[in-house]
């Protein structure tokens, strides 16, 4: 048996063993934690860097951008009414234009139509149409629910070979390298007239975010989460007169 006094002792130690354990503990955590942060920044800053390499040179104004079969307007929020955001609009007003230019011979307008109660392309379509685009021209693609998804279905689903990508100028670069990823033949051209809006800034720094998925996309080689048979659509509206 030990004297009451050793005990002591032996408690006193343990306590001392324990909150240095427990502070090393919090320390390595501390420097995981760390080392997890730096790993995702150096991942999100490559990424956009790759992306924005796959896009160089082919990024043009409206005023300058090549010709093009077909227009792929990539969707976004639409309100609860049925009308495209301030976002989407700014795309489909480029768009429109760009048709009306003679720079692109039919619209495909790829969004999330995941529900019966929200329909992305159904709400672009009915704007174009309603701005004096012919019905005949607007092809619609409901299962673009990411652009990974839009620009492979844009080839292996619609057989485009050539587009001009339209989407806000942040968004721009993954748009456009991603259907170069695909075998497009793909420009865009970016709108900025949404900059004055508070969801620019966020949409900007989602970014970083969305490149690194971009990539991971890329590498993995997956599917769109739906693909289904070739579609005929976008033959038949750019051979409509």
């Amino acid at each position: 048996m030990h004297p009451p006094g050793i005990l002591v002792g032996m408690r006193g130690w343990s306590g001392v063993v324990k909150r240095w354990w427990n502070v090393r503990r919090v320390r390595w955590a501390l420097i995981a934690v760390a080392a997890c942060a730096v790993l995702a920044t150096v991942g999100s800053v490559a990424s956009v860097a790759w992306l924005r390499s796959g896009a160089e040179g082919h990024i043009f104004t409206e005023t300058d951008v090549p010709e093009a079969p077909v227009a792929l307007v990539l969707g976004t929020k639409v309100d609860a009414d049925g009308t495209p955001s301030a976002f989407l609009t700014a795309r489909l007003e480029l768009a429109q234009r760009l048709f009306a230019a003679g720079k692109v011979r039919a619209i495909l307008v790829s969004g999330d139509n995941m529900h019966a109660d929200y329909n992305e392309p159904e709400a672009m379509r009915r704007w174009l149409v309603d701005q004096g685009v012919p019905t005949g021209k607007v092809v619609l693609d409901y299962a673009g629910f990411d652009t990974y998804d839009s620009c492979a279905r844009a080839k292996r689903i619609f057989g485009v070979d050539r587009l001009t990508v339209v989407t806000q100028s942040f968004h721009l670069p993954r748009a456009v390298a991603l259907c170069r990823h695909f075998g497009i033949e793909a420009n865009g051209v970016g709108d900025d007239t949404v900059r004055r809006y508070a969801k620019w800034r966020i949409g900007s720094t989602r970014e970083y975010g969305a490149s690194v998925k971009a990539a991971v996309d890329v590498l993995s080689g997956r599917d769109p989460a739906h693909l289904g048979r070739r579609e005929t659509g976008v033959d038949d509206a750019l051979r409509a007169g």
